[in-house]
């Protein structure tokens, strides 16, 4: 549970109150029952959810995602359980899972969620959380429109801007033949010079230092992400000839 630390203690006045802490009660009642009907002690039926606001505000978008097309399909499930057990331990993510199947048999307050979000964690933070989001959705080989419609929302909810939405959802996208432009945010029309001035402006949007804060997971996560950055500028170069 070290890591699980991590991932908050650059964030400040998450609260299990309002819309967040009606998740709470909704999805520990329904564990509360499938320990009772299976003669499980209720002390010990969920145990493990999370107490704090942001991780349940967490599970909120994962949820939203998941069932965004309408079905929750085992290969999102896997990719949303290996990013669990890296950033809480294997213990931790089993309960996890348990809570975020509960909380998807319910009304999100999805609004509510992104605000707090957005008032807690920085841009490069929530640009992560953007990222973490499109790999839940490609989890099955393709972004599906319902999914790239509730992540474009949460992104808007959360303060990001539709360039940068577009930059991380082009990383997931590489066989749309502008996807390195999109990456970078420029336009093909743009020249030598504003490639050169957009890779550096995201080299450090990107750069894995702006999350240090939040373990070295998301740091690794973040490198990717960096790396995408320059693999755009290198893609754009090499099919302009640029030196």
């Amino acid at each position: 549970m070290a890591k699980y630390g991590k991932w908050i203690s650059g964030a400040i006045g998450w609260w299990i109150l309002g819309p967040i802490g009606g998740i709470v009660g909704f999805a520990l009642g329904s564990l509360f029952d499938a320990g009772t009907s299976k003669n499980v002690r209720r002390q010990d039926v969920g145990s493990g959810a999370p107490r704090d606001g942001f991780t349940v505000s967490l599970l909120v978008l994962m949820a939203a995602v998941l069932k965004a097309d309408g079905k929750v399909l085992q290969s999102e499930l896997d990719y949303v359980k290996k990013f669990l057990v890296r950033q809480f331990g294997v213990e931790a993510a089993k309960e996890y899972l348990l809570f975020l199947r509960n909380v998807l048999q319910q009304p999100l307050p999805l609004y509510e969620v992104c605000d707090q979000i957005r008032a807690n964690l920085n841009l490069s933070a929530r640009l992560e959380l953007l990222h973490l989001l499109f790999g839940i959705a490609a989890a099955d080989g393709e972004i599906h429109v319902s999914e790239q419609n509730i992540i474009k929302r949460i992104a808007e909810r959360l303060g990001i801007s539709l360039a940068d939405y577009n930059s991380v959802k082009a990383m997931f996208a590489v066989s749309d033949r502008s996807w390195a432009y999109k990456v970078l945010e420029i336009e093909r029309a743009a020249t030598n010079e504003d490639v050169k001035k957009a890779y550096r402006r995201m080299a450090v949007k990107h750069h894995p230092d702006k999350v240090s804060q939040m373990g070295d997971d998301v740091q690794r996560a973040a490198a990717e992400k960096f790396r995408k950055v320059q693999e755009a500028y290198e893609h754009i170069k090499k099919e302009r000839g640029m030196s």
